[in-house]
This record gives structure tokens, C-alpha cells and sequence, in this order.
């Protein structure tokens, strides 16, 4: 192994853990200007003059937060190497961390893929693997488009979301009322699908782009395929979605599990659990937020405008301006 692992390429990058900073003439000649640390640990800042130091203070552990720093790090890294100079990213062995930050900034540079990006780092060290956490957390980066910005997309937000839940979960408690992200106040498409309506009264509960799919076991074990929609299996009793604005009333009392009554009738249509919830199909869904299909009318939006209740297929059985009454 070189004394100093320089990432391949024309750019001046290289890789190392905590010992690399102590080969100063080896630093010399690589020009290095700028030194990033990716570690939670006492530092000598001897070692780091007379550099342009950064300091991001992770554990490598599966669920630290890695992916908020990316856009900040790839600031240093590019600034140092605008400046004419190498940039040295390290951690404590040049394994995980360091490698996931490096990672992240050929993304964005390169436009590469994760995998990609690891390969062309091992040709440098081969050691670098960064854990499964980073990894997933490097995807979700480039499934973002690597912005400058994370902390604004509705990806991000609801990872960060996920991870409140998670914990929550770990605690046995509900999460705490300012966690619940209610989708439809983020994200809204009205070229949905279809609408979920209460059975009873017509009111608008949802549209097919806030469900969430699962697989029925039985449909993974004979076709080894996802299910290829959002939509629920036919022989599924419940409809699994995000938290959306109505439900507020009921999710922010800090229960652990409850049930939901439509906004304009009252009739229950609907339950949900924090701790995740299993569907009739043998599938667990965390958490478990759910409108029963047995209080639920499909409104498929055909050129007919038809209501369809769930499980319904074939051609419509109303002429269009009968459909039309229906709604």
C-alpha cells in the first residue's frame, strides 16, 4: 500500500485513517491543503496544521446520520481542490466513514451510482466498505440527485421521519406530535389514481399516491416479485398509508395504537398502531396506519369518473352519466 492513497483520477483526493496524518512528508508531497475528519474522537490539532481542517463528528454506526453532512463536505472537498491543492478525508481506520464521504462527493461530481463510486475509491484501498447504514443512506443520496440541499427534499424528510418512528418504536412510545409528518401537507399530486372515500358518506379520505405497498407472502414465495403497485392485494383488508392532515386530531395524542373516524360522519373507519400492524395477508407494515376496506369505496378516476369499490376489475357496469351521479 502507498504511503498516502490517492483516489484515481486527475483530482488531488486521497484516503486514509488517523496513522496517515502522522506521514508528514508524505502529506508535503502529495501538496495537501485541506484535511477533513470523519470521526467522534479527541483530536491532536497539532496534526492538522498547517491545514484547513473540517470536522464531522459520526460514530460508524448503522444508523448515524451521515447523509445530512454530504453536502457540506463536498463543499470542502471542492473548494480545496479549486485552490490548487490535495485534500486528505480520513476517519479512524480509512474504512467506512472516510469512504463514504468520498463516495458521496464522486456522486455528485461524476454522476455515478454508489457501487460505481466504491469501486473506483477501492482501487485506491481496497479496505474501504463502508457499513450497511452509509450504504443505504448513499442510495437514498443519488436516488435524491445528489443536492446541495438535502434537508428540503421530501425523500430526505421522510427518511428522517422513518428513523423517529424506528425509535419511537424502540422505546415502546408514540412519537412525539412535532415527529408525525403528515404527507398531503408535503407533497401533493392530483394526477393520483384513485380516491378513497368513506363508504358512508362520500368524504375524501385519501388518493392512491399516499398508500403503501406490501407483499403477501404467499404472492413473494410463488412469483418472487414485489407487488408491482401501491395498491393492496385484493385478498388484503386494509389500505396502509401515510399519516395525512384529518388524522391529526387522533396521531398527536400520543397514543400508541387507536382508531380513525371520518372527519365528517364519524364512522370508524380505520386504526393504527406505532408498533406496526399485521394484515390479514401475514405481512407487517411499521407503522401501521390503516382505512379497512370494508369502509372504503375506490373512486377510479376513468375517463367514466366511476366509483369502484376495492376488488372490483372488468368494465365498468354504469353508462357515463349514470357514473357520474354516483360521484
Amino acid at each position: 500500500m502507498a504511503l498516502i492513497d490517492k483516489v484515481p483520477g486527475d483530482l488531488d483526493l486521497y484516503i486514509g485513517g488517523m496513522f496517515t496524518l502522522r506521514r508528514r512528508e508524505a502529506l508535503e508531497q502529495a501538496k495537501i491543503t485541506h484535511v477533513l475528519s470523519v470521526l467522534r474522537t479527541p483530536l491532536d490539532q497539532d496534526l492538522f496544521s498547517p491545514f484547513k481542517h473540517m470536522v464531522v463528528e459520526v460514530d460508524d454506526v448503522e444508523d448515524e446520520n451521515l447523509l445530512e453532512h454530504f453536502p457540506a463536505t463536498n463543499r470542502f472537498i471542492q473548494k480545496g481542490l479549486e485552490g490548487g491543492g490535495g485534500v486528505l478525508v480520513h476517519c479512524a481506520m480509512g474504512k467506512s466513514r472516510s469512504a463514504t464521504v468520498v463516495i458521496a462527493y464522486l456522486m455528485q461530481k461524476h454522476n455515478v451510482n454508489p457501487s460505481e463510486a466504491l469501486s473506483h475509491v477501492r482501487q485506491a484501498r481496497s479496505m474501504c466498505e463502508p457499513n450497511d447504514g452509509f450504504m443505504k443512506q448513499l442510495e437514498l443520496y443519488g436516488e435524491m440527485q445528489t443536492p446541495d440541499d438535502v434537508e428540503t427534499c421530501p425523500a430526505y424528510q421522510r427518511w428522517v421521519y422513518q428513523r423517529e418512528i424506528e425509535l419511537s418504536r424502540a422505546c415502546g412510545q408514540a412519537p412525539e406530535a412535532d415527529k408525525i409528518r403528515f404527507e398531503d401537507e408535503h407533497v401533493t399530486d392530483e394526477n393520483s389514481g384513485f380516491e378513497l372515500r368513506c363508504r358512508k358518506c362520500r368524504q375524501k379520505l385519501a388518493t392512491s399516491q399516499y398508500l403503501l405497498s406490501h407483499r403477501s407472502p404467499s404472492t413473494v414465495d410463488d412469483q418472487l416479485t414485489e407487488m408491482p403497485s401501491a395498491a393492496p392485494s385484493q385478498s388484503c383488508a386494509h389500505y396502509f398509508l401515510d399519516p395525512l392532515s384529518w388524522m391529526r386530531t387522533e396521531l398527536e395524542q400520543g397514543k400508541l395504537e387507536g382508531r380513525f373516524e371520518c372527519p365528517k360522519c364519524h364512522t370508524n373507519v380505520g386504526k393504527y398502531a406505532w408498533q406496526g400492524m399485521q394484515c390479514n395477508c401475514g405481512e407487517w407494515v411499521v407503522p401501521g396506519i390503516s382505512l379497512s376496506k370494508g369502509r372504503i369505496d375506490e373512486a377510479r378516476k376513468t375517463k367514466f369518473d366511476i366509483r369502484r369499490p376495492p376488488g372490483t376489475s372488468g368494465p365498468p357496469p354504469l353508462g357515463a352519466s349514470q357514473a357520474k351521479e354516483y360521484l
